[in-house]
């Protein structure tokens, strides 16, 4: 009984085995299937390369450029703008920002309807300012002209004070703003900017005024 016993173990194991052997071989692939030119293609895709050439951004961390554009002077219409800005470049993301501005104010409303009132004479009229801000640059990247040219950008918000000069007073101003800046060159950027110059005069009323500014600018890093 014994020997019957281990004859029929023996005889499990090897029919155990030989199913076995049989999943396994059915479960492999041949090689018609794994030669699908196909599944290929999905799988294991043959890709291009582009080959791209990224000019490199010099380190230097000053920049020094002039900027022109259109001053909203509240109360006194749109006139242009013309400044200079001078950067130093703490780290990445945050810049320390100078910039010096000249602009001069056309007649008020009241001027122009008031039948022959002059509010301000000509020298009045003439605008300046000098601020000095905190930018930061929020968002970093790219700016693609076409498909195969992209230029290094950054947005950026802006917040400071300074002094503005009209009327023959001096008023102190806060600045707040925001724009773009990309890298035309390694050593060269453009700016866009957009600032609200506010400060408080009283040349119609007492009251806190803002002076909308949009520029376009050039710079260059020494």
């Amino acid at each position: 009984m014994h020997q019957t016993f281990n004859y029929s173990l023996l005889t499990l194991l090897l029919t155990t085995n030989l199913l076995f052997g049989s999943i396994v071989a059915n479960a492999q692939p041949s090689s018609s299937e794994t030669d699908n030119p196909v599944l290929d293609k999905i799988v294991t895709p043959d890709l291009e390369r582009r080959s791209i050439t990224e000019d490199q951004l010099d380190n230097e961390d000053w920049e020094i450029g002039v900027y022109s554009g259109v001053l909203s002077i509240e109360d006194f219409g749109s006139n242009s703008v013309n400044g200079l800005r001078l950067a130093y470049h703490m780290t990445e993301d945050f810049v320390l920002e100078l910039n010096y501005g000249l602009s001069e104010a056309k007649e008020s409303s009241i001027e122009v309807l008031g039948g022959g009132i002059q509010l301000l004479t000509d020298d009045q009229r003439e605008y300046s300012y000098y601020n000095i801000s905190l930018v930061y640059n929020i968002f970093q990247g790219e700016v693609f002209m076409g498909k195969n040219t992209a230029f290094n950008s950054a947005f950026y918000i802006l917040a400071g004070g300074g002094n503005t000069t009209f009327n023959e007073n001096d008023y102190f101003t806060y600045t707040i703003g925001g724009g773009l800046r990309f890298y035309l060159t390694d050593f060269t950027a453009l700016h866009f900017t957009v600032k609200d110059h506010i400060f408080t005069n009283d040349i119609i009323e007492d009251k806190v005024t803002n002076n909308l500014e949009a520029t376009l600018g050039l710079s260059f890093y020494f």
